[in-house]
């Protein structure tokens, strides 16, 4: 908190005045630069007129320039502020689950008769799959970014193309 004034250039009465701790200092930047992020993600992956290969390109590439382009406070956010403090480690964890339901429903919406269960399992799925694969390709640079973004755009068309297949089992699942 000290250098943190400091490189601001107030005083540490002043920072605690206004984020309380250092919990709300980090809550109030995971509010200011998360929701810019989903923002964005939302846009791409409720586009209208576009294919799904399309739609999940987009988005994931928006994701991976993203965090590449903020890299340290991405790590910050996501890795180092939620091991730290609970709070803001539940309200990542909300944000994420949060985009996994919303994109559940973009895919329910968007396919005609997906049982909903299942578009939500998708929509976590795609997330999940999209933020760890991104965390690994930030720790393999040689690794190009377009290759990342054409393999997890397979993976999520491969699923979608098998999603309206019929299941077995309880509620559809073996």
């Amino acid at each position: 908190m000290a250098a943190i004034a400091a490189e601001a250039g107030i005083t540490k009465p002043i920072l605690y005045r206004h984020f309380g701790d250092k919990s709300g200092l980090y809550q109030a930047l995971a509010n200011r630069h998360v929701r810019t992020v989903v923002d964005l993600l939302r846009q791409q992956f409720e586009q209208t007129g576009t294919d799904l290969r399309g739609r999940a390109r987009s988005t994931i590439t928006a994701y991976l320039d993203m965090i590449a382009a903020n890299l340290s406070l991405y790590r910050f956010l996501f890795h180092r502020a939620g091991a730290e403090d609970s709070r803001t480690h539940s309200q990542m964890t909300a944000i994420v689950r949060s985009l996994g339901e919303e994109l559940g429903e973009v895919i329910a919406a968007a396919s005609d008769g997906l049982d909903p269960v299942r578009a939500q399992v998708l929509g976590h799925a795609f997330v999940g799959m999209v933020q760890a694969t991104g965390d690994w390709w930030l720790e393999h640079p040689e690794v190009d970014r377009t290759e990342v973004v054409e393999s997890l755009v397979g993976v999520i068309v491969a699923a979608m193309s098998s999603a309206t297949a019929p299941l077995t089992g309880p509620r559809g699942f073996s």
